[in-house]
């Protein structure tokens, strides 16, 4: 046995080896470019702990922290026809939609789901900007257009998580009809006396803003959120004038009046909840829940304060 090479020489090399460290531990803010590690970043709701800026998180994600005790039911979609045009760039339609799946691991940029919050019971759905950009897809119309009909089923309120940078180019037409589609799908819930509540999260942009996305009865955004129709250089360009700082950001359409709300997302369920019992004449919610009483005592037994009986 060589002791030198057998022993030495791997203590030596473990000593001043690198170690290998994951990738996804630490997350870097995008805005203000601190370091975060992923677990508490994901207790913190995506939120920055250093800037507060408000990353993207995914619809699952939003939902597991949205519904009482992450407990939620998803609710069927149609699939439409997987490549209706034939839409070829770079690459094949159903290559883009294969990586996308692939990556979010979800198998469309919109997700619905029923369930409560604060014990109020509600249909939700949100959209998922990693996936195609959260494009507006046949999909997506089908999917707020079987929200809605679910919403209208069970006589629940609709509350719509918003992040899209418009409709889905590879679709063409077929996903610009998804404007007027949707606006059917909101007037469903509207004419049912039902509350339809938006929650604007960045970027919601493009055919999304023109249509169901500020349809709202009550319009909310998440803070700094880049809300749009079209781009700020276009604007300029067109106009041939600077806008003004914070164009399109939530605080400016806040101050402007195209918004209700700029609601942090720590404070968005309790908003949520507040919002919708008051739309459908409930009672406030009960912050906490008290424990079961163990066996109720007759009154007359019932020891008085101090412990001595009367």
């Amino acid at each position: 046995m060589n002791w030198i090479s057998n022993y030495v020489r791997p203590r030596i090399n473990a000593m001043f080896s690198r170690r290998e460290v994951p990738e996804n531990l630490w997350v870097k803010c995008p805005e203000c470019g601190q370091m975060l590690f992923h677990r508490e970043l994901e207790a913190n709701l995506n939120v920055c702990s250093n800037c507060d800026h408000h990353m993207a998180i995914s619809p699952r994600d939003r939902f597991h922290t949205l519904f009482d005790g992450g407990q939620f039911t998803e609710v069927p979609v149609p699939a439409p026809l997987a490549d209706p045009l034939h839409f070829k760039d770079q690459k094949r339609y159903p290559e883009r939609m294969k990586a996308a799946q692939k990556a979010t691991g979800e198998k469309e940029a919109m997700l619905v789901a029923e369930g409560e919050i604060g014990r109020t019971p509600i249909v939700a759905a949100a959209q998922d900007f990693s996936f195609m950009g959260g494009s507006m897809s046949m999909y997506v119309g089908n999917a707020i257009l079987a929200a809605a009909e679910r919403a209208v089923a069970t006589k629940r309120p609709f509350v719509l998580f918003s992040a899209a940078g418009g409709a889905r180019m590879q679709e063409g037409i077929l996903g610009l009809m998804q404007m007027p589609r949707t606006t059917v799908a909101v007037e469903m819930v509207k004419d049912a006396g039902l509350p339809y509540i938006v929650v604007l999260t960045h970027p919601t942009t493009g055919g999304v803003t023109a249509s169901y996305a500020m349809l709202g009865d009550v319009q909310i955004a998440e803070p700094n959120a880049l809300i749009g129709f079209a781009g700020a250089r276009v604007i300029e360009q067109t106009i041939r004038e600077k806008l003004p700082e914070g164009f399109q950001r939530a605080e400016y359409l806040l101050d402007h009046g195209m918004l209700d709300r700029v609601t942090h997302r720590k404070a968005l369920k309790d908003e949520l909840v507040t919002i919708i019992r008051m739309l459908t004449g409930l009672s406030p919610a009960v912050k906490g829940d008290l424990p079961a009483p163990t066996e109720a005592l007759p009154l007359e037994a019932a020891p008085a304060a101090g412990g001595a009986k009367p």
